[in-house]
């Protein structure tokens, strides 16, 4: 069992059942250790990815302001090759964007194979943001459940595993959170008003996460909850739930290469023997 929550298909979930401070009894060291043992093996898992070009990876990341969004996708990135791995960060839609449909605007920004991207929020924008601040009727966003559900189907169906976490923190933690990056100059591009306005809509919010974990964690694309008050259990935690996505697929991508390899090597052998008379 991972540290990481895999919520249940139909599951009715409510975020007070799950430990915001939880860290499985490890070690704050213990756990880095762990944590970088995994992380070498994702870089290798990450490389034979791309290499044998026949799968995707998604990481979408969800959660509240100060929730460690950044910080999880720093840990990721110093894993993986930036040549086959990008991120996408989704801020508020553009006039553009806002006249197509919800998710036009995230389909192109969905890996192609052999390649991994990250989401910085994502489509579940438009069940959350939305709800909360009223910027649609429910005629209009609650429809979006069974969308996104489908579209996530889509996308695994082309070979793109779909790797979805909210990372969970509490209020107080959050209120450290902040009131911390009022004290650290190279933190202050970071302040808003908008992060304190959003505290008052805690409840609220809580409503709209417990119903996106409801309706959308399905068997082809769960949601992983991250107790995420302790940042060293949640890159712990992330790492090793992409790490097991990706593993029993290792086999299949060895193989793959080795066949590309006989054929690449027997069409060397013989361009050789064509150029220089039968020479090895």
């Amino acid at each position: 069992m991972g540290f990481a929550h895999k919520i249940p298909p139909g599951a009715t979930v409510r975020l007070a059942d799950y430990d915001p401070d939880e860290h499985a009894g490890l070690e704050k060291a213990d756990a880095i250790e762990r944590t970088a043992r995994l992380g070498a093996e994702l870089g290798e898992l990450e490389d034979l990815l791309y290499a044998a070009g026949r799968h995707a990876v998604l990481v979408v990341f969800q959660g509240r302001d100060t929730s460690g969004k950044d910080g999880a996708i720093r840990h990721l990135l110093s894993h993986v090759n930036a040549q086959s791995c990008r991120v996408a960060a989704f801020k508020v839609p553009t006039p553009q964007k806002l006249a197509h449909d919800f998710l036009w605007r995230v389909h192109k920004e969905t890996p192609p194979l052999g390649g991994m991207t990250i989401f910085n929020r994502s489509h579940y924008e438009d069940v959350l943001v939305v709800r909360v601040r009223r910027l649609a009727p429910p005629t209009v966003w609650r429809p979006r459940y069974a969308r996104i559900c489908e579209f996530e189907r889509l996308l695994t169906d082309a070979g793109t595993l779909v790797l979805k976490f909210l990372l969970h923190i509490s209020r107080e933690e959050q209120e450290e959170r902040l009131l911390a990056r009022e004290q650290d100059p190279a933190k202050f591009w970071k302040l808003s008003v908008d992060d304190w306005k959003e505290r008052e809509r805690w409840d609220d919010y809580t409503r709209a996460y417990e119903e996106m974990l409801s309706r959308t964690s399905t068997k082809h694309a769960p949601w992983l909850l991250v107790p995420a008050n302790r940042k060293w259990f949640r890159d712990l935690a992330v790492t090793e739930a992409v790490v097991q996505a990706l593993r029993p697929l290792r086999a299949g991508w060895l193989e793959s290469l080795r066949e590309t390899g006989e054929r690449e090597l027997k069409e060397i052998r013989e361009y050789r023997a064509g150029r220089c008379g039968g020479a090895r």
